[in-house]
């Protein structure tokens, strides 16, 4: 017997203090930043750090071209504008992620149609995608939910037949690959963020926009910066202060561009940590009966931003809805020491947005499409709507985490499971 359970007052199985927060900040980390405020002209600065990420991150993906933003979402954004989504066109997301995906097709003026996820990966189904395809569909926005690659094959197929643009959002997928190629370098253009919980980050909020397209590139700078020409550096000395067309403040910040090329140095290896720390950690938790531990289809791997678990109390003989099982086994878990914590609680199209469609006022804009009436209900989407009833995620597998961590988990998974009856009772 492993002890009582600490939510019935036993000592807990993980030592307090154990568990290392993310971003990992090195001496390099602040050296970079402290470099950018040493240097006297903050402008120059600015110049110099943008490019520089650029340059970094293009090479890093495979790329031609890269625009760093201030957040994933203005990367998406841009890259939506970019390929010519115009208000009134539809770009079919997933009906799980994070709702900035959908935001940015919002951003556009344009609508999105929601499509339900596969049950292997999480990402979005190509099987269902092309029912959703209509004469207005411009766009499809794939997403690598925890830094798994979606099923591009199918996707890249579907999206050539019908002659649509395919666009990566791969806001947490950094260095993750299909079929050996970085993610990012395989749509006409791609969205990552940089924000502070990311595999890359700035320690704050910011973007990287990247394409291989000239023409995507150069729309990109104009919607990056109010909709002029400018060359970085030389805004006093050439800029004309003429906008082309409509464009944002979607510049990133010069102290997180340098925190972020300091801690690229290493994402290859931090990564290589990841996933080693999610192999240990599935390896002790795959003995468990009624756990659903992580995979990488064949061809993809994973950037492991997230470590994600389901659970199956029918296949346990225990009579809890998924959900209330999933939540006693988190309060028993966050007792033990192990900070589980849910993500989403909803499917993208049952949140309030999409019920009200208030968007920017008077219904814009779903309201631009007359002859369309958009539904959007949760129930829709059985498998999101799984998804979200049985999984958690389990912190931690980034570095400097080690095996030490990973062992902690594992014991108190096994005092949790070995005491199931007791952690079922005080959820009733």
């Amino acid at each position: 017997m492993a002890g009582q359970l600490a939510l019935q007052g036993g000592p807990r199985a993980v030592a307090e203090g154990l568990l290392q927060p993310w971003p990992y900040i090195t001496d390099a980390d602040r050296a970079a930043v402290a470099e950018v405020a040493a240097g006297g002209d903050i402008s120059r600065q600015r110049t110099a750090q943008s490019q520089a990420l650029a340059a970094e991150w293009a090479e890093f993906v495979g790329v031609r071209y890269c625009l760093p933003t201030c957040s994933g979402t203005a990367a998406l954004h841009i890259a939506l504008a970019a390929a010519g989504v115009e208000p009134g066109d539809e770009v079919i997301c997933p009906a799980f992620t994070f709702w900035a995906t959908a935001a940015a097709v919002l951003h556009q003026c344009a609508i999105p149609v929601f499509v339900d996820i596969d049950r292997e990966s999480w990402n979005l189904d190509p099987a269902l995608v092309e029912a959703a395809i209509t004469t207005r569909t411009k766009a499809l926005l794939p997403v690598h939910i925890h830094g798994l690659p979606a099923n591009l094959g199918p996707l890249l197929e579907i999206a050539q037949r019908h002659g649509l643009a395919l666009l990566e959002d791969a806001c947490q997928a950094h260095g993750a690959t299909w079929q050996g190629r970085p993610v990012g370098s395989i749509g006409a253009g791609a969205g990552f963020s940089t924000q502070m919980s990311k595999c890359l980050t700035t320690g704050s909020e910011g973007g990287l926009y990247v394409t291989d397209d000239e023409g995507m590139y150069l729309r990109g700078c104009h919607l990056q910066y109010f909709g002029e020409a400018v060359v970085p550096g030389k805004e006093r000395d050439e800029q004309v202060y003429n906008a082309r067309g409509l464009g944002w403040m979607y510049r990133g910040d010069v102290f997180g561009q340098a925190f972020c090329r300091s801690q690229l140095r290493r994402l290859r290896q931090s990564n290589a940590t990841r996933a080693a720390n999610a192999a240990a950690l599935s390896a002790r938790l795959q003995g468990l009966p009624g756990i659903e531990t992580p995979v990488e289809p064949a061809g993809r791997t994973s950037s492991w931003y997230n470590y994600v678990l389901g659970v199956h109390p029918e296949s346990l003989g225990i009579d809890l809805p998924p959900a209330r099982f999933r939540e006693a086994v988190m309060r028993a878990l966050g007792a033990e020491g192990v900070p589980v914590h849910q993500w989403q609680r909803l499917p993208v199209p049952a949140q309030d947005i999409f019920q009200t469609k208030t968007g920017f006022g008077r219904g814009w804009p779903w309201s631009q499409v007359p002859d369309a009436d958009y539904v959007y209900r949760g129930e829709d989407f059985p498998v999101a709507t799984d998804f979200l009833a049985r999984h958690f995620y389990v912190p931690g597998i980034w570095p400097p985490n080690d095996e030490r961590w990973i062992e902690a988990v594992g014991v108190a998974f096994g005092k949790v499971w070995e005491q199931l009856d007791a952690v079922v009772a005080a959820a009733r």
